[in-house]
């Protein structure tokens, strides 16, 4: 489907988990779904204006978000309501899954920002992933979500960016 067709985009739950409970639950549009990635876009869905210092996530801001069934990560494009890139911010999750009109994914606490010029490019959250206790309850998934950020970090980097990865 694309950007500019009339036909009504189905929605999905987008549904984050985080240390066995709901963190957040939100309407997204489903805009491609090829049996291992999937894109969906929705508006920001926080209640108030969030300032990292490096951005803000504010009303009208649009998210589209790219997940993976087989990968350690989700990564979303950010927009202001103008359409200006802000960047992309990256989650270290367990490989998503969609069931019926959920897509649910649990995050591992790490998450990596790169700003739409690339001159900002920076790991965050590592204190609560180590926190979190993860690598002691479960040392194989630590170990994939540490080595999905290296990915990310790496792919971030690079002159294109993510370019590879979402087209």
């Amino acid at each position: 489907m694309s950007a500019n067709s009339a036909e009504p985009t189905p929605t999905v739950d987008v549904v984050l988990v985080k240390a066995g409970r709901t963190k957040i639950r939100y309407a997204a549009g489903l805009l491609h779904d090829d049996g291992t990635r999937i894109a969906v876009r929705a508006p920001w869905a926080g209640d108030v204006t969030r300032d990292f210092g490096f951005v803000r996530f504010e009303k009208g801001d649009v998210f589209t978000e790219f997940y993976w069934r087989d990968r350690w990560y989700a990564v979303k494009e950010v927009r202001a309501a103008d359409g200006t890139l802000k960047g992309w911010y990256c989650d270290i999750t367990r490989p998503a899954t969609l069931t019926g009109g959920e897509l649910v994914v649990e995050d591992l606490d790490l998450d990596l920002w790169r700003s739409a010029d690339g001159t900002d490019v920076r790991r965050l959250d590592e204190d609560e992933f180590v926190e979190s206790g993860l690598a002691e309850r479960d040392p194989a998934a630590a170990a994939a979500a540490v080595a999905a950020l290296d990915t990310l970090e790496a792919l971030a980097r690079e002159g294109r960016g993510f370019a590879a990865l979402l087209s």
